[in-house]
């Protein structure tokens, strides 16, 4: 006979003390994590080893998922993997006329069940999740390119840190505000006025996950979360190359929710045929309230601009800068720029693509260095990290689009080639498309080369700005944070005043900076519970992953006054 699935009640006792560590987590920024990072940890108490995970994603291939969901009117997918594979999986395509009704169904008693109950189911979904972190790895991998160790802890351990981030902070939002409150207020001689208060957590409505093709689970969880767990059903929209990640997650939520006496229908998938764009007429059906999304400006400002209905927190394009005015530790910052340039062939939205070098040189501990010396020098350390093809293939992953590739080779065209791309090939995946960065020399005074610079040319390609000056590093760092948004900064500096001033810019222009990284620590990477991803302040996004902001505003607060 079967276990029985877990209570409510068996829930609370199982997972709130998790709930408890990551709220502790998020007062005081310190690292921790309950999914571990290495795939030998998995493979115990009900979870997949490697073995058994790359097995049930095999087994995936070319069926039919069924998620049991209604209005399903059509079977769609056509996703292919960067590495040459073609997944054959098919998703159910909905009529929304009659699913959106029916996730709506279920809400009255999702709200009802109350802030701590919607955590630990949350919680619940994202220990199912976890235990099939090997299979989600080679799903992350196969629609989105990223290398397979990449795929696993990007994919796996670190977007399920973000979800729970996410879970902490709606909670603590929720309960900030007492249930019930006894007021009285003193009338002098006469009674005191006296009232009984109830204050309940409403959530806005349906929330709509457009899911990205880069980072479907990383990007995606924390506003699938964030949503559900303040009381919202959420509708998930993948990329249409990247479906799979984000369709195997709906599943589990649904199965969890079900397990746990809520209707299943307050998550569910909206797959999409080719061409049909789908994202669009969702985005302003009277039903969304809330809207995730991550990817290009260009859809994200038509999404600010035009679901008026809804609140949307969007993660957009951005030019990120690193400014290089001296260094102490020279062979130090190179290796770490160069992994920063290198890691998923640039595909982040955090990857530097501006480094702004003065045209006389910099200070180093290795004495002076001009900047075409400094560019020949990143080079080198670009091409001795990749020099080995599989250690290449291990960084770079695979082109995700033909998009990218095209960005990549008419970049050389841009100016001089300081470093040329080259292509790799992958023994395991023939058909996968490898390159390996370039870097392209521009000069800051020129006006020809600011078209260039001072636009997002996403994927790996960067440029070595030279500038007049320190200060003329700052001002142009200054105007490309304000103008075209920045997701993360960089500078190296020994010059405490000029480190002052570097942290000012980003301060005045909210521009998460990162300083003198010379280490194991990237300034394309950040860790869930210590790190803000993005800020909210400038134009490459309106919300940070993860803060008080991304989550207060799903729901509102209804209050009911009694005379006591």
């Amino acid at each position: 006979m079967a276990a029985a699935e877990p209570t409510a009640h068996d829930l609370i006792a199982q997972h709130r003390p998790t709930l408890d560590q990551a709220l502790e987590a998020i007062r005081t920024r310190a690292y921790w994590s309950p999914h571990p990072e290495h795939p030998k940890a998995y493979g115990e108490n009900g979870s997949l080893d490697a073995a058994a995970g790359k097995a049930a994603f095999d087994a995936l291939l070319n069926t039919r998922l069924d998620l049991g969901q209604p209005g399903t009117d059509d079977w769609v997918g056509e996703e292919t993997s960067p590495y040459g594979i073609a997944l054959g999986v098919t998703y159910p395509h909905a009529d929304v006329d009659v699913l959106l009704p029916a996730m709506t169904a279920g809400q009255r008693a999702w709200r009802e069940a109350g802030a701590e109950v919607r955590a630990v189911v949350c919680l619940e979904i994202l220990k199912r999740i976890a235990d099939r972190t090997h299979e989600f790895a080679h799903a992350v991998m196969h629609t989105s390119g990223q290398a397979f160790m990449m795929a696993f802890q990007a994919g796996g351990p670190h977007a399920q840190d973000r979800g729970l981030e996410a879970v902490a902070y709606a909670y603590a939002e929720q309960v900030r505000t007492p249930g019930t409150a006894e007021w009285s207020k003193p009338q002098g001689k006469r009674d005191p006025l006296a009232m009984t208060k109830t204050f309940t957590p409403v959530p806005r409505g349906v929330a709509l996950l457009v899911g990205c093709n880069t980072f479907p689970t990383w990007n995606g969880y924390p506003g699938l979360f964030a949503s559900l767990a303040t009381g919202n059903a959420v509708l998930v929209k993948p990329h249409p190359r990247a479906v799979l990640p984000l369709a195997l997650t709906v599943g589990v939520a649904r199965e969890v929710l079900a397990a746990a006496g809520f209707d299943a229908n307050l998550v569910a998938l909206a797959a999409e045929r080719p061409g049909e764009g789908i994202a669009k007429t969702l985005a302003t059906r009277p039903e969304i309230k809330i809207i995730d999304y991550t990817g290009s400006a260009s859809f994200g400002d038509w999404l600010e601009a035009n679901a008026r209905q809804a609140q949307v927190y969007t993660e957009k394009a951005g030019v990120n800068t690193v400014v290089v005015e001296s260094t102490a530790h020279y062979k130090g910052m190179l290796a770490n720029l160069a992994f920063s340039l290198s890691l998923y062939s640039g595909q982040m939205c955090t990857t530097p693509q501006n480094l702004l070098i003065p045209r006389d040189g910099i200070r180093t501990d290795e004495g002076p260095k001009t900047y075409d010396e400094v560019v020949a020098d990143l080079a080198r350390s670009v091409d001795g990290l990749l020099g080995d093809d599989a250690r290449a293939n291990a960084l770079l992953g695979a082109i995700v689009n033909p998009d990218v590739k095209a960005r990549l080779e008419a970049a050389a065209g841009l100016g001089e080639v300081a470093l040329a791309s080259r292509e790799v090939a992958n023994p395991e995946f023939p058909d996968a498309v490898v390159r390996t960065p370039v870097i392209v020399k521009l000069d800051g005074a020129k006006p020809d080369d600011e078209a260039a610079y001072m636009s997002e040319c996403f994927g790996p390609v960067s440029f070595a700005v030279a500038v007049d000056s320190g200060a003329d590093a700052l001002a142009l760092l200054r105007r490309t944070v304000r103008d075209k948004g920045a997701m993360t900064v960089g500078a190296y500096t020994t010059d405490p005043e000029f480190e002052r001033d570097v942290e000012e810019v980003c301060l005045a222009e909210a521009a998460q900076l990162s300083l003198n990284l010379t280490g194991g620590v990237y300034v394309n990477q950040t860790a869930a519970f210590s790190d803000f991803h993005g800020s909210g302040g400038n134009p490459a996004a309106n919300a940070a992953l993860t803060d008080g902001a991304f989550v207060a505003n799903r729901f509102r607060v209804v209050e009911v006054r009694r005379d006591a």
